[in-house]
């Protein structure tokens, strides 16, 4: 009596888990990134490069923050509210600009948040009218 022949791996059965040719539906298919210059000598802008640019403007932007408040120590009395404070001239400007970065983030999001209400409002369909 013979013995089965025991399928080797590259003939034997398929997993049925996903058929070949048939891409998943959850990923959308994608080129592969190019890792050469395209036709006009340009490389591709990656997300990675575009936040070391970033970091790296932000790095130099507290440098010559750093400087502006060393070089202004002359001392200054800020009144604001019947408060009275000596600070240096550099860091009672810094101070503003950044109270100044804050209203404009406050009313950023204030309005923001009223085109968001505005077009929600607009995608509800109107009630049908009651009998």
């Amino acid at each position: 009596m013979a013995a089965d022949p025991v399928p080797s791996p590259s003939t034997g059965p398929r997993p049925a888990s996903r058929p070949e040719g048939n891409p998943s539906p959850s990923r959308p298919k994608r080129p592969p990134r190019k890792s050469t210059p395209d036709l006009h000598g340009k490389e591709e802008v990656t997300r990675s490069g575009m936040i070391w640019v970033a970091v790296s403007a932000g790095l130099v932007l507290l440098i010559l923050l750093i400087i502006f408040i060393l070089q202004n120590q002359d001392r200054v009395t800020v009144h604001y509210f019947g408060a009275a404070e000596d600070l240096s001239l550099g860091m009672a400007l810094f101070i503003a600009a950044v109270a100044g970065g804050v209203l404009v983030a406050i009313s950023g999001t204030a309005r923001i948040l009223q085109l968001r209400s505005q077009r929600r409002h607009r995608l509800v369909p109107p009630a049908p009218p009651g009998p």
